[in-house]
């Protein structure tokens, strides 16, 4: 959506949340990463970024000595971000912008004059709840950025760019649901019937590294190929059956109460809901996949909202135009 005033341009665009329909790590690579197996979903809901640039003020970049974060620093405004990061410096959003202003000057794809844009998070998703929030706002950045400036970067350069962000920024520059491998940046389309989910996000958070450093976590899941994973679709999407799981759930419930409780809580739901409930990411967020037959039950849905342990929201997939 872009509005118009007389000087003054505002692109406001939905940052989706994701969740993992499974995750699997098949084991650790030489880099010190490991190699993940999923399958992203992209959903209806999620924060909102708005870009406003005055549409006559220009920075010119006359001296070729500029280096991508002194333009970052001369370009870009961040509001509503300042509770995320102490440092505008450690920002994904400002990450993402710097990432792009390097790849455009080193390629010299740079044009000679830029918009000054001013970015404002309007932000819903919780942190570190394994819904890649942060993640999404980098893409976003990416994508509008990239419009804004004309640098003319394609889909593929710019997952490139979001790979050196992050593992789960490519997902949202991919835009789609996706089988994805390697550390999330190898992606193949998948197409997955309409769903919807009760979501449920409690307040607990585990750091990533401890979780990776944790001795009951499997590390050496066997790799599926991707004609198996499009094939067995009934064995994730809405009940999850062996050998699909989600590799993290079992260390962060024990490590996270929390996070034990709402997932208890969503299986005492699965014989209504006719669904498997799970973990996404590394958590803390879990969700219950909902069978079509009750999603019109607006009653039963408000009930499992308002008795939730935490906070719930009942969210469908996205819908990609």
């Amino acid at each position: 959506m872009t509005e118009r005033t007389t000087a003054t341009s505002v692109i406001t665009r939905l940052s989706p949340a994701k969740i993992n329909l499974f995750l699997h790590i098949t084991g650790k690579r030489a880099d010190g990463y490991h190699n993940l197996q999923t399958v992203f979903r992209l959903l209806d809901w999620g924060d909102y970024l708005h870009f406003t640039f005055v549409d006559d003020a220009v920075f010119s970049i006359i001296d070729k000595t500029f280096d991508a974060t002194m333009l970052c620093h001369q370009l870009l405004t961040l509001a509503g971000a300042d509770t995320i990061t102490s440092s505008i410096d450690d920002n994904l959003i400002f990450k993402a912008a710097q990432a792009l202003l390097a790849f455009a000057l080193q390629a010299d794809r740079l044009p000679k004059q830029l918009q000054s844009v001013q970015i404002t998070l309007d932000k819903h998703l919780p942190m570190g709840a394994g819904l890649g929030g942060g993640s999404s706002n980098a893409a976003t950045t990416l994508l509008v950025l990239n419009e804004i400036w004309q640098l003319n970067i394609t889909q593929n350069e710019l997952i490139k760019i979001a790979a050196t962000i992050g593992a789960d920024v490519p997902i949202f520059i991919f835009g789609q649901d996706a089988i994805a491998m390697g550390i999330g940046e190898e992606l193949t389309a998948i197409d997955l019937p309409e769903q919807q989910y009760l979501v449920l996000t409690p307040n607990a958070h585990v750091n990533t590294a401890k979780l990776f450093a944790h001795p009951k976590l499997q590390r050496d899941i066997d790799a599926l190929s991707i004609d198996i994973i499009k094939s067995q679709t009934n064995d994730y999407v809405q009940r999850l059956n062996t050998p699909y799981q989600n590799v993290f759930s079992h260390v962060v419930t024990s490590l996270a109460p929390a996070v034990d409780a709402a997932l208890r809580y969503l299986q005492g739901l699965e014989m209504q809901a006719l669904s498997t409930a799970r973990m996404t990411g590394s958590g803390s967020a879990v969700f219950l996949p909902l069978d079509a037959s009750i999603i019109d039950d607006k009653t039963l849905l408000a009930k499992w909202v308002n008795n939730a342990p935490c906070a719930a929201y009942v969210v469908g997939n996205l819908q990609v135009k």
